[in-house]
């Protein structure tokens, strides 16, 4: 099969279509490659901002997520849930728990029956922290959102939802209807 060939997909007809990278080296674009673009750009270019301004108080948007998560976790917060809650790997969120916890953020307690398992609070101190961050962080959210309708910002967190379950499953394939 040639380099073209193995770059295009059949349709059932047995038409070829350029793939989608055929379709951008060529300049083009295509809805899908538009959106998951799109989504990579906003969430990059929020971060950034929110760092940005949350770089005077020493804090940041990593650091909201994980004490927003410690927070907000229902039962015992076991350090590994937390991550997971994150997705981020143990390594990467021990590092975080290790800087918030030296910074009097956070407190880890082992878990009574399980020596290898540590529970996060926030400590008061956290706490206000996070408040501060929350209220650096609102007239953000709130100039990014203006003029998006409840209904809109409803209908985007449920198609964002749906993306994120698919990525949490791995993306499985697709079954083929008949």
């Amino acid at each position: 099969m040639s380099g073209e060939q193995a770059a295009r997909t059949v349709s059932g007809e047995g038409d070829a279509a350029p793939s989608s990278f055929s379709t951008y080296q060529a300049g083009g674009t295509t809805p899908e490659i538009r959106l998951t673009v799109a989504l990579v750009l906003v969430a990059r270019r929020w971060r950034a901002l929110l760092d940005e301004r949350l770089r005077p108080i020493e804090q940041s948007s990593a650091r909201m997520e994980a004490m927003s998560a410690i927070m907000n976790a229902e039962g015992p917060n076991a350090q590994i849930d937390i991550a997971k809650r994150l997705r981020i790997e143990g390594p990467t969120m021990t590092r975080m728990v290790d800087s918030l916890s030296a910074d009097g953020l956070v407190e880890r307690r082992q878990a009574p029956h399980d020596r290898r398992t540590n529970f996060l609070s926030l400590t008061p101190r956290g706490e206000e922290v996070l408040e501060r961050i929350f209220a650096t962080a609102e007239p953000l959210r709130a100039r990014l959102l203006a003029g998006l309708s409840e209904e809109q910002m409803e209908q985007m967190n449920q198609l964002l939802d749906l993306l994120l379950a698919r990525l949490d499953e791995g993306l499985p394939e697709q079954e083929k209807q008949g």
